[in-house]
């Protein structure tokens, strides 16, 4: 595993412009260009925002008489949410994208998921700093705890990737992980408290939902941005651990079936 780590470091100038080219490629011919990446989820929220936030807005605690509430609380589960179903779903189909590069060129194959990776962080900083000006110009203005923003999204991008490169690794082999995958997330969606507070549910529905890793990571990045409140730093201790246990599996998986990939594809 440290071979594949370090061969991998010496291709990380060819991951940081991979993910350059990836920019421009995509919206070389766009006019509004990279906004785009920022533009769907925040259409996604204010859809989200326009029609439940009458009945879901004086249900967040403490915050009744808070009219913007419920869209700041929205907009904090969405950030978080975004990036790891994005890092899950274009690591699914990574590898069988980028069969013809894996042929032609010899480079180590982990390049590939970070490639993913440090794409959907950048797009996710964008749609941070978008959200972050929105508040603003909505009188709202983020408290000290907005500072365990990083944090929540270096544990979030290590649990997505782990996952998601044990997905894409197995899907090479399995194709029906690739149509299955797609199913759970939008599941595990409406499983997570984006657009809805878990205190609006049955109190055993509540407990089961915190089973779910991105219920606490989710609930980190609301109470940061909307309750001014630090994480839950038991449930956080846990994720990271479930995070690392993730990205250690994923590499010995993918260590595993390194040699087999490019033949099956």
């Amino acid at each position: 595993m440290q071979g594949l780590v370090l061969s991998t470091w010496r291709y990380r100038y060819f991951i940081v412009s991979s993910i350059k080219v990836e920019f421009r490629s995509r919206f070389i011919r766009s006019r509004l260009g990279g906004l785009w990446m920022i533009i769907h989820p925040l259409v996604q929220a204010a859809i989200f925002a326009l029609i439940l936030g009458q009945l879901l807005s004086g249900r967040l605690p403490d915050m009744a008489d808070n009219r913007l509430a419920y869209p700041i609380y929205l907009l904090a589960g969405t950030l978080g949410w975004n990036l790891f179903s994005e890092v899950i779903s274009r690591c699914l189909t990574v590898f069988i994208d980028n069969a013809n590069l894996l042929k032609k060129l010899v480079f180590p194959r982990t390049c590939l998921p970070l490639i993913v990776a440090g794409s959907a962080l950048v797009n996710n900083m964008l749609l941070f700093a978008a959200i972050v000006l929105i508040f603003l110009l909505l009188g709202f203005v983020p408290g000290v705890h907005l500072v365990w923003i990083p944090l929540l999204t270096l544990i979030n991008l290590g649990l997505s990737l782990g996952l998601g490169l044990i997905l894409g690794t197995l899907n090479v082999f399995i194709r029906d992980i690739g149509q299955i995958v797609p199913i759970v997330l939008q599941l595990g969606f409406w499983f997570t408290p984006i657009v809805y507070a878990p205190n609006i549910l049955p109190e055993r529905i509540a407990r089961l939902l915190q089973l779910n890793p991105m219920y606490w990571i989710i609930q980190g990045y609301q109470n940061a941005i909307l309750y001014n409140a630090p994480p839950s730093w038991t449930a956080l201790s846990v994720i990271s651990a479930i995070a690392v246990v993730s990205l250690g599996l994923s590499f010995v998986i993918f260590r595993r079936a390194n040699s087999e990939i490019v033949d099956v594809l």
